[in-house]
């Protein structure tokens, strides 16, 4: 056989292989959904005390989710996750739709960390809060937050389902972080 026969013929060969190892990458893999705000929701909120003022909320650096690509937190999905654990956690009185709140809350989305395979997945994830009063615009406190979750192999088969929930999860404590630090302020 010639060097050109045999390479042809490896070339044969490999071509079903490497089609098998693509369908199984996508069965395996699957497409991205979107993060969803009841995912991001904390539990449980250690809040040590609440604060009788009205705040409003608006978050901003999220991203829409590529079926595609990665799991994402979009801005509207982040906001209702954190309206949803404020007033679940009552670390304001309410929370008011629009400006007119005691407060602001501005959550920016800043960076997150994903991987692209594994079996145990961790995502890591920073914003950074803002709390303004609204009569003065004058800032109270601010802050950048990290936060992390891994998602082992057992909570989910497939990777692209195990990435969203590491995604949540990290969302779900930077909310728990950021909600324990305000309930700690003195307004």
């Amino acid at each position: 056989m010639t060097e050109l026969t045999r390479e042809r013929s490896h070339r044969r060969q490999a071509g079903p292989s490497f089609l098998a190892v693509c369908a199984c990458a996508v069965l395996l893999g699957g497409c991205a959904t979107p993060t969803t705000h009841e995912g991001m929701v904390p539990t449980s909120l250690e809040v040590p005390k609440g604060h009788p003022q009205t705040v409003s909320v608006e978050v901003k650096g999220g991203k829409d989710t590529d079926p595609i690509g990665k799991p994402q937190i979009s801005d509207a999905a982040f906001a209702q996750a954190l309206v949803e654990s404020i007033t679940k956690s009552q670390v304001f009185s309410r929370v008011v739709q629009g400006p007119g709140g005691d407060y602001m809350l501005s959550v920016f989305l800043v960076s997150m960390e994903q991987p692209s395979f594994g079996l145990a997945l961790t995502v890591r994830m920073e914003a950074g809060w803002t709390l303004k009063r609204t009569d003065t615009g004058t800032a109270v406190w601010q802050e950048s937050i990290r936060s992390e979750y891994t998602a082992p192999g057992s909570e989910a088969f497939a990777a692209v389902v195990r990435l969203r929930l590491a995604t949540e999860g990290a969302a779900r404590n930077n909310i728990s972080q950021g909600l324990a630090k305000i309930s700690r302020l003195a307004l």
